[in-house]
């Protein structure tokens, strides 16, 4: 009976210390150049790059947070992450329209406007998940950025 209770308390003690406080995490560095994840301001033509920004002419709001990321920069693992399978922006395509879902660190959400490396598998913080495609091909003007969108569509804000 000793041993069954001491068996419960230490599987009850590693769950636990497998639960994740979401409220608490915070992204590392994004892209290369930009360490301390600066987010997109506002663009004359497109708009401005934090959540709940309008589009279209306010027909729509944008569903993630913009992080400033150059053109063919490297793209990495904001912490451990599994790769979900690929995420796409758009119904057309066009020379950004790739992406990957990703889980960690208790949340599950994509990043858009990046080429992966694989589109499964795991990768730890800092390791590299992709690279930043063309923006410019498609956005001329607008300022370069990985899009961070929560799979729930929820506000990513708070995780920056």
């Amino acid at each position: 009976m000793r041993l069954y209770v001491l068996f419960s308390f230490l599987l009850l003690a590693v769950i636990c210390s497998c639960l994740v406080d979401a409220s608490q995490v915070k992204f590392g560095p994004l892209c290369s150049g930009n360490s301390s994840n600066r987010k997109r301001g506002c663009d004359t033509k497109y708009g401005c790059g934090n959540y709940g920004a309008s589009r279209d002419g306010g027909k729509r709001k944008h569903e993630g947070l913009d992080i400033v990321c150059a053109d063919g920069a490297t793209v990495y693992a904001p912490f451990d992450v599994k790769l979900n399978g690929k995420a796409v922006p758009y119904k057309k395509n066009n020379a950004i329209n790739d992406g990957i879902n990703l889980r960690g660190e208790g949340l599950c959400f994509k990043l858009f406007y990046v080429k992966p490396v694989s589109y499964s598998g795991t990768l730890k913080k800092g390791q590299k998940i992709g690279t930043l495609l063309p923006m410019q091909k498609v956005y001329p003007g607008t300022t370069s950025h990985v899009h961070v969108q929560m799979c729930d569509r929820s506000d990513p804000t708070k995780y920056f």
